[in-house]
């Protein structure tokens, strides 16, 4: 039985600070996303034909995604090794440098083909970066909460991520309003990566102020820590613990690309919302997403992750079919309604790092939630979009029908997560002095 069921302000403190490193790091990550066709115009030729440019660009934004599995395996080695805390602060000065660089950086107009090659150059670091930011950050946490606090202490954590998301859409819409087109692209659009490059060296301070996690220097004292490489440990002795990994982070990719990511152009796009309109209504989904991890985590913490994510699955499921269908046939009032509580239940994604650092143990924790979850994000996020778009040809709510694939496949992997890795936690009993 858990002692101090309660979190303490160490605990809390912890998790803030951990919580808002992950929403600027995210931030620095998606931001490019949002200057992705001006950044198209500026790092490559002129002549070059806007088809080719996008796809330039979006090619080096993947890049990102490709080497974060090698960014997280490596990082998660050492972070088993050495010590959470190093790879904790290494992650985001990772992240901090090229992002700053970015937006310093010279264009074509100045340096010639040298500025696409730097820029990719920058993205390969974040991607690293970020490989290594999120599972470094889920297992950090993880050791440093009682054991009955795991799944709020994961809760708050995904939603600080989901918080990046929002503060690189926001800040888009505070550039275009606040500068002309002109403007904009002189010199404007340096500002987000310029302030994103500022913040990450904030976070980095702060970190500073965070202590190696219980766990790992308990290991250490009674040298417990891994004697081969980690990831041959991983790999060999837990196979079944990768597979649901992986399969629950696929999850977690449909959740964020699609539901959220992708939804402003399905909107504007096929059914003729104003660009304003889908906005605000994906920063909405976004703030209920963040409410919805929050809740997930304390149901986790009664009931268990396995419960909670084969539950969410079946919600999420049922909402999309909901919501899409709405879609050219309620008001759009309505609409805004129904996608805000599919942001809610899409919070169930939350609880997949829980359910990976219960699969794991600590010796190689790290090495085991970073090589799931950055295999099945570079799998699943170079082939998502695409998907989707193959199946918006039949149908212009073919997202539905992905999203259902993925939760069909999410219960019956909580089901076997649930019957292999979980037993129902026993009632938190709140100790007084």
């Amino acid at each position: 039985m858990d002692g101090h069921p309660r979190l303490t302000r160490a605990d809390k403190r912890t998790l803030g600070l951990s919580s808002l490193g992950g929403a600027l790091e995210f931030y620095d990550f998606v931001i490019y996303v949002f200057y992705a066709k001006l950044i198209s115009e500026l790092f490559f030729p002129s002549g070059l034909s806007p088809f080719w440019a996008m796809l330039n660009t979006y090619g080096i934004f993947a890049a990102g995604y490709f080497f974060r599995p090698l960014g997280g395996v490596v990082m998660a080695h050492f972070g088993d090794l050495i010590g959470r805390k190093r790879l904790f602060s290494l992650s985001i000065l990772l992240m901090a440098l090229p992002t700053l660089m970015i937006g310093v950086m010279p264009t074509f107009e100045s340096i010639g083909y040298a500025a696409p090659l730097l820029l990719l150059l920058m993205r390969v670091v974040q991607g690293i970066a970020i490989g290594g930011e999120i599972p470094a950050a889920w297992t950090f946490v993880s050791e440093h909460v009682p054991e009955r606090r795991i799944g709020i202490a994961n809760g708050v954590l995904t939603a600080g991520l989901s918080l990046g998301i929002l503060l690189g859409s926001l800040m888009s819409l505070f550039i275009s309003l606040q500068f002309s087109e002109t403007e904009i692209k002189e010199w404007a659009w340096r500002i987000p990566f310029i302030l994103g490059g500022i913040f990450g060296f904030v976070a980095l301070y702060l970190r500073s102020y965070l202590k190696e996690t219980p766990v790992f220097k308990a290991m250490q004292a009674k040298k417990e820590l891994a004697k081969d490489l980690p990831v041959k440990q991983v790999l060999a002795q837990h196979k079944t613990g990768v597979a649901i990994g992986m399969l629950f982070t696929w999850f977690l990719t449909g959740c964020v690309v699609v539901l959220i990511l992708a939804m402003p152009n399905l909107l504007v796009g096929a059914f003729g919302f104003e660009r304003a309109d889908a906005f605000k209504m994906q920063s909405a989904a976004i703030m209920m997403q963040m409410t919805g991890c929050i809740l997930a985590g304390i149901l986790a913490d009664r009931f268990g992750a396995g419960r909670v994510i084969l539950f969410g699955s079946i919600v999420v499921a049922a909402m999309a079919a909901i919501f899409y269908n709405s879609l050219g046939h309620v008001a759009p009032s309505t609409v805004f309604m129904l996608y805000m509580l599919l942001g809610l239940s899409s919070g169930t994604v939350g609880m997949v790092s829980y359910s990976m650092v219960k699969m794991f143990p600590a010796q190689i924790r790290f090495t085991g939630i970073s090589f799931s979850y950055n295999l099945a994000y570079a799998i699943a996020g170079g082939i998502t979009l695409p998907l989707v778009q193959w199946l918006s040809l039949y149908s212009n709510i073919g997202a539905m029908y992905y999203v259902w694939t993925v939760c069909l496949v999410t219960l019956f992997t909580a089901f076997v997560y649930t019957s292999k890795f979980e037993k129902v936690p026993e009632p938190v009993k709140v100790v007084t002095e």
